[in-house]
């Protein structure tokens, strides 16, 4: 039974195959072509526009061909635009439908978008065959192009254009440190230049540098600056120009060059300067530009430069070396002025009657109740100016007295003149120092010292080994006179006195002194106003403490005072044996070995630990050689002192300190007229 159904199914089966086998086979097809198709109608249909650029998509690749690639392209889309983007576009499809390259340029995207190929963009008005052209000449040239061909080359996302900025601000930041390395090189050989043109000996010419900030003025005289500029950097190409065998151009800068050395001149200030100047200043700037653009090499530049500082630097100390030469004979001279005043004085005085030679109250001169003045002077100019200004500026004139002590030489015109020119109520008496007979060599030991064939060698010898400015200023003829000296001798000169106020010849007074009286030394010899404001001006700075003597006696930083206006006890002064003890340190220093010319240095040594400080305003120095005083301690000082070489009598004078001291002198006298002193 089961095989005879087995059977009947069979052919059941056969007979309905063959009864119905073509409608059959017709369905299977439909279903097999629906399942293809289904997926594509619905990728075609629900349009790639709306997810990818369609400017890039819509030319690369085909309606016919979508894949899986595409697939995995269209869902990594997202990763690869910014928020930014991914809106402009869901609000261009929404509002436009599908995406043109106008929607992007209307949305005003970043500045990493580029659109290249614009002749080819496909727009709603190109015909059919124009799509077909277009498309075909068209190749890719975006970001997503090198995602769709596996270029290895990724989108420049707003990460990596972050990065990019950092790169290109540490390259920035590289270049910057580099020019300021070169700028700072440049500033400290600037400096170094500027250190050691500070370091030579200002003796003679002071402490005037143009690196002063009173100087330091930029509005000043620009445009001499700028020609100077100009020519500095002319010189710079033109050696370069020279080296590279740029003949052509080197002669236009040498002729340039010297067309702005003749509009400058010797100008100082711009008001100097001649109308032209404008023009030679542009065609130089045109020049410079020129060869600038042929020539500049920074490292080359700069090295020029460099020579040329250092070879500036070395030109200055030479011309500062020189000129202090100069100024140290300058200062050794006697201007004619005051030679003509003295010669003449001199003839005048030997032709008075002896008994006119006699200065009145000769009973005033050892009164210690009265006030006592010492000044040791050859020069009758600067005498009269110190004796003039002191009496002008006294409360009590007729209380004043001075002593004056010249050489012989000069002796005849300082008496002639205080005789033609008393000094008011105040007594007044002039001495010679040749007249002192117990000044002599056995007693002074720089008397003998100076008689000695070594000093005479010393000073009168011009092929001597240490020949120099430095050492030229210590030949000065003040060393070998002992009215320089004789300020040691104080109580010896002047027996009946008990204080006395010591005057330099180069001062001024501007207020009375009467107070210098009242101050209490304190038991000490010597009142003297402090110089130790500057590291100059202490002990080691004059003596010599490589030697044992120095080195076991004294403090080489102790404080230095100044010579010029100083009140001295003499009571004290012969207590403590003041001139022993300046004889002792003179005896150890015959051969120069603790301190070189001078009375300063053995001054020091001798008063060390016995000078009481005044205050400042009692006496203010400098004026010789310092441009830089404040006006206002100069005009508050009770005393002025033009220390130093320039001399207030002499042409190197500095012309604004000159006013305080030439308003003492008498210009209508005829003696001055004669000489011609007022001109």
């Amino acid at each position: 039974m089961a095989t005879m159904a087995f059977k009947r199914g069979n052919s059941m089966t056969g007979g309905r195959r063959n009864s119905g086998g073509s409608g059959s086979w017709m369905l299977i097809v439909v279903i097999m072509l629906l399942l293809v198709l289904a997926p594509v109608g619905y990728f075609f249909g629900s349009g790639m526009y709306t997810s990818i650029d369609v400017n890039d998509l819509s030319t690369s690749i085909s309606k016919q061909d979508v894949d899986w690639r595409a697939k995995l392209a269209f869902q990594h889309i997202r990763s690869l635009f910014s928020k930014r983007v991914i809106d402009v576009i869901k609000a261009s499809t929404d509002d436009l439908g599908p995406l043109s390259l106008d929607s992007f340029r209307k949305n005003n995207l970043s500045a990493s978008w580029k659109f290249t190929e614009q002749d080819h963009v496909i727009n709603s008005t190109s015909s059919p065959a124009e799509i077909t052209e277009g498309t075909r000449k068209w190749t890719p040239t975006g970001k997503l192009e090198k995602i769709l061909d596996g270029h290895s080359q990724s989108v420049d996302t707003p990460e990596k254009l972050a990065r990019r900025k950092l790169r290109d601000k540490r390259r920035e930041n590289r270049a910057a440190d580099l020019v300021k390395n070169d700028n700072n090189v440049i500033i400290k050989l600037e400096n170094a230049a500027i250190e050691r043109s500070k370091s030579v000996d200002s003796a003679v010419l002071g402490k005037y540098s143009i690196w002063r900030k009173e100087n330091d003025n930029e509005n000043i005289d620009t445009t001499i600056r700028l020609v100077r500029d100009q020519m500095i950097m002319a010189r710079v190409y033109m050696s370069i120009a020279t080296m590279k065998n740029k003949t052509q151009l080197a002669h236009e800068l040498q002729s340039q060059l010297k067309e702005s050395q003749r509009a400058l001149g010797d100008a100082t200030a711009d008001a100097d300067l001649n109308h032209s100047v404008a023009e030679k200043i542009k065609a130089m700037g045109q020049l410079l530009s020129k060869a600038k653009e042929q020539l500049y090499d920074c490292k080359l530049v700069t090295g020029k430069l460099r020579a040329m500082l250092q070879s500036a630097d070395e030109q200055v100390r030479s011309l500062k070396k020189q000129s202090m030469f100069l100024s140290q004979i300058a200062a050794k001279t006697i201007p004619n002025g005051i030679h003509c005043l003295s010669m003449r004085l001199t003839i005048d005085y030997y032709l008075l009657p002896l008994e006119k030679r006699v200065f009145p109250r000769r009973e005033n001169l050892e009164n210690p109740d009265l006030y006592h003045y010492a000044l040791f002077s050859d020069n009758v100019l600067a005498a009269s100016v110190v004796v003039n200004s002191t009496i002008k500026n006294a409360k009590e004139p007729e209380k004043h007295v001075f002593h004056l002590v010249s050489d012989k030489l000069n002796f005849g015109a300082m008496n002639m003149w205080f005789l033609l020119n008393p000094p008011g109520k105040a007594t007044i008496h002039v001495e010679n120092v040749d007249e002192f007979k117990w000044l002599n060599s056995s007693y002074c030991p720089v008397l003998r010292q100076l008689e000695s064939a070594a000093m005479k060698e010393y000073y009168f010898k011009s092929d001597h080994q240490t020949t120099g400015s430095s050492n030229l200023k210590y030949r000065n003829p003040k060393y070998l006179s002992m009215l320089n000296h004789l300020r040691f001798y104080l109580p010896q000169v002047y027996p009946k006195l008990n204080k006395i106020l010591f005057l330099d010849d180069d001062i001024v007074v501007q207020k009375d002194l009467t107070g210098l009286w009242k101050v209490d030394l304190n038991g000490k010899v010597n009142g003297a106003v402090e110089t130790c404001g500057e590291s100059f001006h202490r002990f080691d700075k004059y003596l010599n403490f490589s030697n044992p003597h120095i080195a076991r006696n004294f403090d080489p930083n102790a404080c230095g005072w100044a010579y010029g206006m100083n009140m001295f006890d003499l009571d004290v002064w012969k207590k403590k044996d003041i001139t022993g003890i300046y004889h002792k340190w003179q005896n150890m220093n015959e051969d120069r070995v603790l301190w070189k010319l001078g009375t300063l240095p053995p001054g020091l040594m001798t008063f060390y630990g016995l000078t009481h400080p005044l205050d400042k305003s009692w006496h203010v120095l400098g004026l010789g050689y310092n441009p830089s005083i404040d006006k206002r301690d100069i005009e508050k000082a009770a005393v002025i002192h033009y220390n130093g070489n320039m001399k207030p009598w002499l042409e190197l004078a500095m012309t604004k300190y000159r006013s305080y001291w030439v308003k003492y002198i008498k210009f209508d006298h005829p003696y001055v007229r004669g000489c011609k002193l007022g001109e």
